[in-house]
């Protein structure tokens, strides 16, 4: 291990030629239409090649990788409503579902963070989606997910160390008619959906979908006797598939989201108690449309990918989570992205090759002002203050004042990569690299605009005027980093029996660097503290940014399945050394902004089984079981050393299962009855670096009975049925601990309508 360590570190030398190679191996793609969005499956062969504009698509893949595959029917049958519902059926996958659709954290194979950089891509029909602020959103007529486990640094880059899901929604292509749905359930919470697919010739599909949905939220406010987690939400979608004769496809993707969301449901630790004054809130609006182009040759087929993204959001936040006047926190952020993916995949006997060019641009505009109020002023200052020099008190001109703060980030890139595979006999062999090249900047200003009053303190208790000192800040400047990558991988596979293969990888992968932005407001508050007179806790320049994450990942599995397929398994076992993982941590004090640090090292290790038996053609069994050891190698905070520490927020076991039946023989004049149970669970999670407090393994059960007939289907489904007691979320604001309680049991009924 050490020497392949050695390689995969010292890329230098192999720079040059990986450019000058790559670029020789990818002469198709001046040829390639520009644009991106929707996948053109493998739909008809042309000159012996498929039409493939799916690049991550496992059945293209030459050797073995583990995956996980969730149909359209079984994510109507589970009741997958957004993304978080992937979490636990692929092992070492979770997503927990708290805060609201803007806190949208993903873990994997013990890495992942709360804030800022995913450790899990998404793309939804080849979108890939640029802010994890946008993962969330409700699902309508998906025909399937893919979940591709472990690294994918080659072909998809910066922020794919632990995977990468592909959302594929349905194709007028693939089905013509009217479809519509309708739910209700608990918590008062609705849904409707409807879509329209169309073929308009023999070349040219167009589909129309429209959904909206309402919730009253699982949690209240005590104080005040709200709903927390109330939402309403909306989406529509434009599909278009134009195939003008064999040797080109186009598909068009066109995206509107809004969401309205009163939340966050978060109790402080000693009372669980969900108790606070000011507004909790998040509003988003959001728009994506993609093109994919996708052109077939002879002997390659030639792809673009091309995307634009817009998202507009606000997020209200009573920062103290208290019934106090403290303070509150209101950021609102425009954000654009524009993406361009362009690859050529072709094949020559035993040799098949997939290269391409990736770029991208992304600009976020912020203003992110913290209002402190009566309380805060009191506790946060006055008393930090007067404690350290009571012969001279200080005393704030105003009971509420604010600490501004604007952004502009932005982030553009562009990456070159190749992948070749080899097959002789029962081997192939593959080898991958990719060179990504990212530049960041950040301009910032900070400003206050205050005052406060000293007084000095006579010895008969009176108190007379000393003096008055304005604050006048405004601080601002630009930043800016380079991040340059080189991310190789080679892999074997070996088939020992018609669908048994062992498969073999080494890579390099890493998560993106970036800005503390949300420090900002204590940094200010530091700055203040500085001109009253007393030490500040840290500085601007000590938790402005943090590096990126890098990991080497090692990974072996085996694919078994029976003849015809009825039963299949895959076993995974992987260890990936970490460094500079990205952490969310809260720095000295009593603060409530949160700022991301690299730990100096960890190591993650660990085994994912997954297996499907088709037992008859209605009956059928599936399960996933994941276990993940990440602990720290090498991280000191300045306060503790965490050498052994469990990684926190990364559950140690996940669990998934499933038994589904439907039931001809019970059916009556059409209409077929059918029974599902699963149960999904996670744990133990570690919720600090000490590992002095966590959430142990939970299990969730879930049922549904539906009646199925030819054009409709009615299901009453539970989830949750024991009402376990669970946390998924923990946090520290202010120097005190809060957590979010797991969801209720629910009931619903759900009907679905194809005409």
């Amino acid at each position: 291990m050490p020497d392949v360590q050695c390689f995969f570190r010292n890329f230098a030398c192999v720079k040059r030629y990986f450019v000058y190679s790559l670029l020789c191996a990818l002469p198709a793609i001046s040829v390639a239409a520009t644009a991106a969005s929707d996948s053109v499956r493998p739909a008809h062969k042309l000159r012996g090649l498929e039409v493939v504009g799916v690049k991550n698509d496992p059945a293209a893949t030459a050797v073995a990788e583990p995956v996980t595959r969730i149909s359209g029917a079984e994510i109507r049958r589970l009741g997958i409503d957004a993304i978080k519902g992937v979490g636990e059926i692929a092992p070492n996958i979770y997503m927990p579902d708290y805060g609201s659709r803007m806190t949208s954290s993903i873990y994997s194979r013990g890495l992942g963070a709360r804030i800022d950089q995913p450790v899990v891509g998404l793309s939804v029909d080849n979108i890939p989606y640029m802010n994890k602020d946008a993962y969330d959103f409700a699902f309508s007529d998906i025909e399937r997910i893919e979940v591709l486990r472990g690294a994918r640094a080659v072909l998809n880059g910066r922020n794919t160390m632990g995977g990468q899901i592909n959302v594929y929604t349905l194709s007028p292509l693939r089905y013509q008619g009217f479809r519509a749905s309708a739910e209700y359930a608990s918590a008062n919470s609705a849904r409707i959906a409807a879509g329209y697919y169309a073929r308009v010739s023999s070349s040219l599909a167009m589909s129309a979908n429209a959904a909206w949905g309402r919730t009253d939220g699982f949690f209240t406010n005590r104080h005040n006797g709200e709903k927390v987690g109330a939402e309403n939400q909306a989406s529509a979608r434009w599909k278009t598939v134009w195939r003008p004769n064999q040797a080109l496809a186009l598909t068009n993707t066109a995206v509107f989201g809004f969401t309205d969301q009163n939340g966050y449901a978060y109790a402080p630790v000693d009372t669980r108690v969900i108790a606070y004054n000011d507004t909790c809130a998040y509003r988003r609006t959001s728009f994506a449309d993609g093109l994919t182009v996708a052109w077939a040759g002879k002997r390659v087929v030639v792809t673009s990918n091309t995307s634009v993204q817009y998202m507009d959001s606000r997020v209200d936040l009573d920062q103290d989570f208290s019934p106090e006047e403290v303070f509150t926190l209101t950021q609102d952020s425009r954000e654009w992205a524009f993406t361009e993916d362009l690859f050529t995949r072709g094949s020559r006997g035993k040799y098949s090759w997939l290269g391409g060019v990736f770029t991208f641009y992304r600009t976020t505009r912020m203003n992110a002002p913290v209002t402190f109020k009566d309380a805060g002023i009191a506790n946060l200052i006055e008393q930090n203050r007067n404690n350290a020099n009571p012969e001279y008190p200080v005393e704030w001109d105003t009971r509420r004042f604010t600490l501004g703060s604007e952004f502009d980030l932005g982030a553009a890139g562009a990456a070159l990569y190749h992948e070749s595979a080899l097959r002789l006999g029962k081997w192939t062999l593959e080898a991958g690299l990719r060179l990504d090249f990212e530049h960041t900047t950040l301009s910032y200003n900070s400003r206050c605009n205050a005052g406060y009053t000293t007084w000095h303190m006579l010895p008969d208790g009176t108190r007379e005027l000393y003096s008055h000192t304005p604050i006048k800040i405004d601080d601002g400047d630009r930043l800016s980093k380079n991040y340059l990558e080189l991310l190789p991988k080679i892999s074997a596979g070996f088939a020992f029996a018609p669908a048994h293969e062992v498969y073999a990888s080494v890579s390099r992968a890493y998560k993106a660097g970036g800005y503390n932005t949300q420090m900002f407001s204590d940094v200010l508050q530091q700055r203040i503290m500085e001109v009253m007179g007393m030490t500040q806790l840290y500085t601007l320049d000590q938790i402005v940014s943090y590096a990126p994450e890098t990991s080497l990942n090692y990974e072996a599995g085996i694919r078994a399945a029976t003849p015809g397929g009825s039963l299949q398994a895959e076993l995974t076992a992987f260890f990936i050394d970490c460094r500079n993982q990205q952490l969310t941590v809260f720095p000295p004090g009593t603060v409530t902004g949160r700022v991301m640090t690299n730990a100096g090292r960890t190591r993650s290790m660990g085994l994912e089984l997954t297996a499907a038996w088709d037992i008859t053609h209605d009956l059928r069994l599936r399960g996933s079981y994941g276990f993940t050891d990440a602990t720290f190698r090498a991280y000191n905070d300045g306060r503790a050393d965490y050498r052994g520490k469990h990684v926190p927020y990364a559950p140690t076991h996940t669990l998934f299962a499933e038994a589904s039946w439907r039931i001809p023989a019970l059916a009556f004049k059409g209409i077929t009855p059918g029974v599902d149970a699963s149960v999904r669970g996670a744990g133990r999670i570690y919720w600090n670096e000490a590992n002095t407090l966590s959430q142990p393994f939970y299990a969730l059960a879930a049922a549904s009975l539906s009646l199925s007939a030819e054009r409709w289907n009615l299901r009453l489904w539970a989830r949750n049925l024991t009402a376990t007691d669970y946390d998924v979320f923990y946090f520290m604001s202010m120097g005190r601990g809060f957590v979010q309680h797991g969801r209720p049991r629910e009931l619903g009924i759900t009907l679905r309508v194809n005409i």
